[in-house]
């Protein structure tokens, strides 16, 4: 499975939201800044979130964007369907409606299951709140002068 731009951006929003949970709303522009991507965007990749009520936005001079339940509640899972639609590391495996035509007689099919359901396990048991919890982590142990982590 490879991530579009847009699930990993729309991801590290969430993440970074998270981050900040209950300190209020975070602003397009400091979102879009610490990403390092264009603020419309981020915006419609947020717009995708609000839609399936992982975020909410207040309006105002202190407005902005936040997480519309804690991050302990919200998995993986559930961001990247969103953004993305599918996890599925091959169509075929990732939908009812998508089955090939040779599904029965695919001798990979019993792998790319496999792989779909470990991938699904961990997507739906990884938290926001988790990543956000390693993020900090991370960030602790980065140089202060180079991107590079120790």
């Amino acid at each position: 499975m490879k991530l579009s731009t847009r699930s990993r951006y729309g991801l590290k929003a969430v993440i970074d939201l998270a981050v900040r949970y209950g300190s209020g709303p975070v602003s397009l522009p400091i979102l879009a800044g610490e990403q390092g991507i264009s603020e419309g965007y981020l915006e419609q990749l947020l717009r995708e979130l609000k839609k399936g009520g992982v975020v909410d936005t207040v309006r105002g001079a202190q407005g902005g964007y936040e997480l519309t339940n804690h991050p302990s509640k919200l998995s993986v899972q559930r961001v990247l369907t969103l953004l993305e639609g599918s996890t599925a590391v091959v169509d075929c495996v990732g939908a009812e409606d998508r089955i090939c035509n040779s599904a029965c007689t695919c001798s990979a099919r019993p792998l790319f299951l496999k792989l779909q359901n470990r991938i699904n396990d961990v997507l739906e048991q990884t938290t926001i709140q988790e990543l956000a919890d390693d993020y900090i982590e991370q960030l602790k142990h980065c140089g202060s002068t180079k991107n590079i982590c120790k």
